[in-house]
């Protein structure tokens, strides 16, 4: 492998787990605003998340530590949101916690965004 397809890699996978957070942020607003369920397809919105992570799940077959880190993140929002969607106590403990998974998302997607506009200026 070239020093140029690594690179080349290296981008794509930044950029593809810079989408999968952008989709997952999404899914989390979506969860808290009825606004953002009228604007975004919810099929349309899981179909983005499905390919993404499908396609960055295969980058990352190398990498086992990585891939598990990224399922198990996923797998929280997943479930956070569910518990945000069901009536009952723990609710309001599962908003709290799915807001703060956003905020991580967040961050985690600009300094992604950043990151693969300096891999693709180099």
């Amino acid at each position: 492998m070239t020093v140029q397809s690594h690179v080349d890699r290296h981008i794509d996978i930044t950029a593809a787990l810079a989408r999968l957070y952008l989709f997952l942020a999404q899914s989390i607003d979506r969860c808290v605003s009825e606004r953002t369920q009228i604007d975004y397809p919810e099929a349309e919105l899981q179909a983005h998340l499905v390919s993404t992570r499908t396609a960055l799940l295969d980058m990352l077959a190398g990498n086992q530590v990585v891939k598990t880190k990224v399922e198990q993140e996923r797998n929280r929002v997943h479930a956070l949101i569910l518990a945000c969607l069901r009536d009952g106590g723990e609710k309001p403990v599962a908003l709290d916690a799915l807001m703060a998974e956003r905020a991580v998302l967040k961050h985690k997607t600009m300094v992604l965004t950043d990151l693969l506009a300096v891999f693709r200026t180099a």
